[in-house]
């Protein structure tokens, strides 16, 4: 089995890491586009068009299915990504996980980047999920960035700033970007209230990789021998590893047993 994952950067390693831990045989193509990121202030049909060419080159390595392990992307591009790869790639997007966290009655934040913030996808998943719970959407500015530079003042400055945005009596945030998914614990910290109980988060990348899993007809199978190869794509390009920032995160370095990725048949 072959699952490749696709985003501009490494937000796509929380997805990643799932998939690894649910089936530690499988093969699996990452497709970065570092030429064209951050992908967020690029206008809905630019990002479409880097979201195609970055799909495309990780089909061209014959995954069984594709996940599109960005908020962002799937807002804007999803759509056209199926239009293009159905039905011989599986395409997956990635939502964020507001149904789940609005089952624990609220109040909760969404964390999102500015371009999902205030979204009508995301005012719909709202209003479809969340209806009568309050929620309230907070832009995190730079916050991607940060974690993509691996940069540790900028991230903590980034986190500060949205959780001064984020009500006193929130009970659960929602991280509506994979890159955020990276730092939930220093976004936990950042939130939680002393005295108030334990913050609960909701990431989307177990969701994500479950869902592609069924879409294959393919059961978990975590006792498996980590025999899966690992291929890196940038912009296209075929390369030896991962993005340095990448292992700055265990998610990353999780990745690192895999076995050098094969060359596509």
């Amino acid at each position: 089995m072959k699952i490749a994952l696709m985003d501009s950067g490494i937000g796509l390693l929380a997805a990643t890491a799932a998939v690894r831990r649910l089936r530690p045989d499988a093969d699996l193509v990452l497709s970065l586009d570092p030429d064209g990121m951050p992908w967020g202030p690029r206008t809905p049909e630019d990002l479409t068009e880097r979201a195609l060419a970055v799909a495309e080159a990780a089909a061209a390595h014959r995954p069984d299915a594709l996940i599109v392990g960005c908020n962002t992307a799937t807002v804007h591009a999803l759509t056209a990504l199926r239009a293009r790869l159905e039905p011989a790639l599986p395409v997956i997007g990635t939502v964020p996980a507001i149904k789940p966290a609005a089952a624990g009655g609220g109040p909760l934040a969404i964390w999102a980047t500015p371009a999902t913030t205030g979204s009508t996808y995301q005012r719909d998943l709202i209003e479809n999920f969340a209806d009568g719970v309050k929620v309230t959407e907070v832009p995190c500015p730079g916050l991607a960035e940060s974690v993509e530079r691996a940069d540790e003042t900028a991230i903590d400055a980034a986190v500060a700033a949205a959780a001064a945005f984020t009500p006193d009596d929130v009970t659960t945030v929602v991280l509506g970007c994979t890159h955020y998914e990276l730092v939930a614990e220093r976004i936990r910290a950042a939130v939680q209230r002393p005295g108030h109980p334990p913050l609960a988060l909701y990431g989307s990348a177990g969701a994500v990789a479950a869902q592609a899993l069924r879409r294959l007809g393919e059961q978990a199978a975590p006792a498996a021998p980590a025999s899966g190869t690992l291929t890196v794509l940038l912009s296209g390009r075929e390369a030896g590893a991962l993005p340095g920032p990448a292992l700055t995160y265990a998610e990353g370095r999780l990745l690192q047993p895999l076995a050098p990725a094969r060359t596509a048949q």
